[in-house]
């Protein structure tokens, strides 16, 4: 039976194998006559999934990169534990992108959006060794802003007595599900989006939904550590002010791209401007190394 969430043209759909067990991936190689400049390794945010990146995957593969995106322990089509918190701890996430980063074979480009960020950050500050780069996406220094954590204390508090699809209704019926504490908007049509809803795990949704809530700032432990970074981001952005954004990135020493005309999702407000800053960011670290 076919996926209610096919790739995207020239990409292929496949779990991942790895050490910490299978991931379902979105895998987009380089086309035909179009020279391989690297590997880019995309983690999503909160409620997300792989198919939030699915219209960087063409004009990264142009641009020579090949780019793999990933549903997280417990996102979507990857599997975890429905109930069994522990899993969900930032640091296994982290050991699981660093098991990914392995199984690619390649040393990647490391992407995280909003909490992907967090969660790539965390992984960075284990072992760098994996990662030529990372870029974080709409993904800011510490803890969300207050009023994203009433956001997310709104969707806790339904988790408690209401099933996943008892949430998906409530959510709909209280208006935009980004703005009631449910998933940003989509990639795809109403049933795609209730799909993915419904397969992300409620133990997943509730650890990470609380970690956002009380993220420390490590930005001076990520500052430390030998890669090259940029925060990118869209102009506007509730989750994370703009000008905490710019903060980070001048601690970071990092490049600091905004995408005009975008909010917290960048890669799906404006995919083609974000990914020409992504790659522009990734081809200027291969210049510097040949000069």
């Amino acid at each position: 039976m076919p996926s209610v969430f096919p790739p995207p043209p020239g990409a292929r759909a496949y779990p991942l194998r790895t050490a910490r067990g299978a991931f379902a991936v979105v895998d987009a190689p380089v086309p035909a006559g179009v020279e391989q400049q690297g590997v880019v390794l995309l983690l999503p945010g909160f409620t997300g999934s792989k198919e939030d990146f699915h219209r960087l995957h063409g004009p990264l593969a142009a641009r020579g990169y090949r780019t793999v995106a990933v549903d997280g322990r417990g996102q979507n089509e990857s599997d975890g534990p429905a109930d069994d918190e522990s899993p969900y701890a930032q640091e296994e996430l982290a050991r699981d992108v660093l098991a990914q980063a392995s199984a690619l074979g390649a040393p990647v480009h490391l992407v995280g959006h909003s909490l992907g960020g967090q969660i790539a950050r965390a992984a960075v500050l284990l072992d760098h060794s994996p990662f030529v780069s990372l870029t974080l996406v709409s993904s800011g220094p510490a803890e969300i802003s207050e009023s994203q954590k009433q956001r997310v204390k709104l969707l806790h508090d339904a988790l408690a007595v209401m099933t996943m699809a008892e949430v998906w209704q409530a959510i709909l019926a209280m208006g935009a599900p980004e703005e009631v504490g449910g998933p940003a908007r989509g990639f795809g049509k109403p049933a795609q989006m209730r799909q993915r809803w419904l397969n992300h795990k409620p133990a997943q949704l509730l650890v990470t939904g609380r970690r956002l809530c009380v993220e420390p700032n490590r930005v001076a432990e990520l500052a430390a550590v030998p890669l090259p970074f940029h925060v990118l981001s869209g102009a506007s952005d509730d989750t994370w002010p703009i000008p905490l954004l710019d903060a980070m990135a001048g601690e970071l020493r990092a490049r600091r791209t905004i995408v005009p005309d975008a909010d917290h999702s960048p890669n799906q407000d404006q995919p083609l401007l974000t990914a020409h800053g992504l790659a522009d960011f990734w081809d200027g670290l291969a210049n510097t190394r040949r000069n």
